[in-house]
């Protein structure tokens, strides 16, 4: 780039000559010439493309997962045994894990493209001295661009001039009101929702003319800099999908191992014929693999995703529904998330009190209390609408407004106070720029009567102001009153807007003929609202050991205001994006541990305050709305964008969407995440024990060389009508008591814990005790093997669904009824099951194909009998720990 284009990195904290200079332009803008020249060197004012990954490498990529691996040999076993169905159902399982995954994940670059089409389409720029319209990829450092009213910014603007300009910032900053803009330089390390001498790009005009000269275009701007975060940024794998790869690969290499152990001790020292040896190996590593383990936890995020759809929360991301459920911090914006994204008259003062405004939103519902004079309240009714811009819309019974947010809420206000304001038209009006800090105009009512009617910032318009209205009449200002008061409200992190009037015969305004001669009607304290049910929320969070956060681009004392008003815990404790700035990394870190607000932060600071409090171990989801989110959102464990008010930047940005925009919601999608997180343990608590008992059958009678009590067939059959049976079962269990009583499970928690460890060793014992047990009874009556091994399949299967009512309730008794009663899909699969085995065991096709043999109804009792001491065995075991447990937490 050549060095004329360097504006130098704080265009905000210089004079508007020196930044002309610098960018060699003038305020009439560039020569078409020069401003062709310039994009040769620069390039167009787009943001670039992420060259994303081919959506077939995307599809293959599924394939890359350890137990995927593992599903895939247990698929060419089967097909090496001749078991076609049995490899069609695992080939399939693995496909539709694939797919899913293909469609839930596979719009990465989606993120970036939804910020660039924020970016303005057209722009208004003085070209040789005229005013020409141009594409906003066009522009130039040194073009200068003129700015009106629903314009966006194309580019970043250094203001060169401006009157009553207003820019919405809330994607850059989350700041919930516009900004007034001035010319002015402020100075060099101000955050960037105060660099008032800006505009930049992707943000709204919505009130007032303004013109600035390009100082940065394309990835140069501060939305084209988010974008380059977000490319940057790198998306954590979850903690369960973390987990899962590593269990598979040492579940894979311990199967291989002990296999091939197994194969070697048959041959060698038990002398049997490496073909029956080698077959019956296979059937041991068939019954070792947890087959239908994959599908059944892709089915339980399946059922997640629709329980959160009830729940407002679209789930884009599969696996982060579990993550939800380890979330130990929630970082969130306030605007919009906290609270409503709607400015409300929260308190007005008069000289003879203060009053609380009630009232949701822009609906002009709600109460005054006390209840305020009339007069006073008719006057400032009075000022409050007709000293305004803004329009109220009422569709379908939700409210909204055209203009300010703040004018909207003083309307709002005015419908509140119940004054009639028909018959009032305007005459001449000062718009309000940030030079002089008020908007005034000059009204007439049906009778002739006129009126001046001013609204600004009280320091700028008590003294303009000669007396102030009372209950009586106009009386004696008292200036110091009226400082307390508006510091009073300002504690409480409201915006005071003064509001004045004078009665007048001119035809027109102007500024000497009312300064000092207004009368003071009274404040206005305006806010952006909490949220009711996000107050509830918060406490349920702390209530569960979930730590929140609030991370905006607001001012420090609104951001105060709010947390203390929502239940955080020490509000007055701030830390200001300056202050972020300043701290290294391990100081940073400490603070964040100990800080809940954070004020006035740019979306470099939240990402790498989410990056610091994942580097404690902690497990993070982060929630935003805008395109200042956008990057926290993709590095937070789970991204959490509002559905409502959110940019497309964040949505793409996220994990998951919030179709309500509300924080209350957020917390129900977390006691959602644990409950499948919940399912998601009862399912591999299931699997695997049993899984370690048909194992662990196979494994003793090879190593005491005795007869097979289950042939490999009638294994492989056990597997697959028991996981695609009971196993999906567990993935519709509701959510267990207490559930957000518990604290959040460590980021750092294996899956294979030393309890669950214990009860697969425990379980797998007790299926092998009974199994050999049934298979020696059935062998000392005499029976032929066939029938044997028919019983010892069908008590696997009996076991197991004892088994299943035992998790049901792995954090309490099984003993009750509401245990025993079950759910419908328990007992659908159950009524599947039993079928089954009925077909499979009496049916004369099922018999020639499985080996099986019809069982006497007294050794079908007995095999029940058996599962009954098995239940009852493990049940007194988890009530023994759960006991143990108790009394070591007293």
């Amino acid at each position: 780039m050549d060095a004329i284009l360097d504006a130098g990195d704080n265009p905000h904290a210089i004079e508007v000559e020196e930044c002309l200079a610098h960018l060699t332009s003038s305020r009439e803008g560039l020569t078409s010439h020069e401003a062709a020249r310039r994009l040769a060197i620069d390039g167009p004012n787009t943001l670039a493309a992420q060259s994303g990954r081919p959506a077939v490498l995307r599809f293959m990529l599924h394939f890359h997962n350890a137990l995927i691996y593992v599903l895939l040999a247990s698929a060419a076993v089967t097909a090496f045994l001749g078991h076609w169905i049995d490899t069609g159902v695992i080939l399939a399982v693995v496909v539709v894990n694939a797919i899913v995954g293909f469609v839930q994940e596979g719009r990465a670059e989606s993120a970036m493209a939804a910020v660039r089409s924020m970016l303005a389409p057209r722009a208004t720029a003085l070209r040789d001295g005229r005013r020409v319209t141009v594409p906003s990829a066009d522009l130039v450092a040194g073009d200068v661009v003129l700015l009106e009213a629903g314009d966006k910014v194309p580019a970043d603007l250094r203001l060169v001039a401006a009157r009553a300009l207003r820019v919405q910032e809330a994607v850059l900053t989350g700041e919930s009101v516009p900004v007034d803009k001035r010319i002015a330089p402020v100075a060099s390390d101000a955050l960037l929702g105060d660099r008032s001498s800006m505009a930049f790009s992707g943000t709204e005009v919505v009130g007032g003319i303004g013109r600035g000269i390009v100082v940065a275009t394309a990835g140069r701007t501060q939305i084209g800099r988010i974008s380059g975060m977000l490319g940057d940024v790198a998306r954590l794998t979850t903690p369960l999908v973390a987990q899962m790869d590593r269990f598979a690969r040492w579940l894979s290499v311990m199967i291989l191992l002990v296999s091939a152990v197994l194969l070697l001790f048959g041959y060698f020292v038990g002398h049997l014929p490496f073909g029956e040896i080698f077959m019956t190996v296979v059937g041991l590593t068939v019954a070792a693999i947890p087959e239908g383990l994959p599908a059944v936890l892709t089915i339980t995020l399946a059922i997640g995703v629709q329980a959160m759809a009830r729940r407002h929360v679209i789930v884009r991301k599969l696996p982060a529904i579990e993550t939800l459920g380890a979330v130990s911090v929630i970082c969130t914006d306030k605007t919009g998330t906290l609270t409503r994204n709607e400015m409300t008259v929260a308190s007005v003062a008069f000289a003879s009190g203060r009053h609380t405004v009630s009232g949701d939103g822009y609906a002009p519902r709600g109460d005054i209390t006390p209840a305020a004079p009339e007069a006073e309240l008719a006057q400032m009714a009075l000022v409050a609408s007709l000293c305004n811009d803004a329009a109220l819309h009422n569709s379908g019974g939700n409210w909204g407004i055209e203009g300010d947010p703040m004018e909207g809420a003083l309307l709002a206000f005015a419908g509140k106070a119940g004054v009639d304001l028909d018959g009032w038209r305007r005459i001449d009006e000062i718009p309000f720029d940030a030079a002089h800090r008020y908007m005034a105009v000059l009204v007439e009512d049906r009778d002739g009567a006129r009126r001046i009617l001013v609204k600004g910032a009280p320091e700028r318009l008590l003294p303009m102001c000669a007396r102030q209205a009372g209950p009586s009449g106009p009386e004696s200002i008292g200036p110091e009153h009226w400082d307390a008061e508006a510091d009073a409200i300002a504690s409480e992190g409201q915006r005071v807007l003064a509001l004045a009037a004078m009665p007048t015969r001119d035809d027109a305004l102007n500024e000497a003929a009312f300064d000092g001669k207004l009368t003071l009607v009274g404040l206005v304290g305006l806010i952006d609202p909490p949220r009711p049910e996000a107050i509830a929320a918060v406490a349920e969070c702390r209530q569960a050991g979930i730590g929140i956060k609030m991370i905006t681009g607001d001012h420090v004392g609104t951001a105060s205001a709010i947390g203390r008003a929502i239940g955080l815990e020490n509000p007055d404790r701030v830390l200001s994006g300056a202050e972020v700035e300043r701290l290294e990394d391990a100081a940073l870190q400490t603070e964040a541990g100990k800080v809940n607000i954070f004020a006035r932060t740019s979306p470099e600071h939240k990402l790498r305050l989410v990056t610091l409090l994942q580097a404690q171990g902690l497990t993070v989801a982060m929630t935003g709305d805008g395109v200042n989110d956008a990057p926290a959102l993709k590095r937070a464990d789970a991204g959490v964008a509002m559905g409502v008010k959110g940019s497309e930047a964040a949505k793409e940005a996220a994990d998951l969407v919030l179709t309500d925009d509300n924080f209350a919601s957020m917390v129900a999608a977390v006691r959602e995440g644990r409950t499948v997180f919940d399912n998601l343990r009862k399912v591999i608590s299931w699997t695997l024990p049993t899984n370690a008992g048909e194992a662990a059958t196979i494994m003793a009678a090879l190593l005491l060389g005795l007869t097979l009590p289950i042939s490999p067939v009638q294994i492989l059959w056990v597997n697959l009508v028991t996981a695609s049976t009971l196993g999906l079962a567990l993935a519709f269990e509701p959510t267990e008591p207490g559930t957000m009583l518990r604290p959040p499970r460590p980021r750092t928690a294996p899956l294979l814990t030393a309890e669950l460890l214990w009860h697969v060793l425990f379980v797998g014992a007790l299926f092998a005790a009974a199994v050999f047990g049934l298979f020696a009874y059935a062998t000392d009556r005499g029976y032929p093997l066939e029938l044997a091994q028919t019983m010892t399949m069908n008590l696997l299967v009996i076991l197991e669904i004892f088994h299943l009512f035992f998790i049901r309730n792995i954090y309490g008794t099984s003993l009750t009824f509401a245990a025993v009663r079950g759910t419908r899909a328990v007992w659908t699969c159950l009524a599947v099951i039993v079928t089954a085995q009925f077909a499979v065991t009496y049916l004369p096709l099922a018999q020639a194909v499985m080996g099986t043999r019809a069982v006497p109804i007294v050794d079908g009792v007995l095999m029940i009998g058996i599962g009954v001491v098995f239940f009852a065995i493990i049940e007194v075991e988890k009530q023994l720990k759960l006991s143990l447990r108790g009394r070591g937490s007293h």
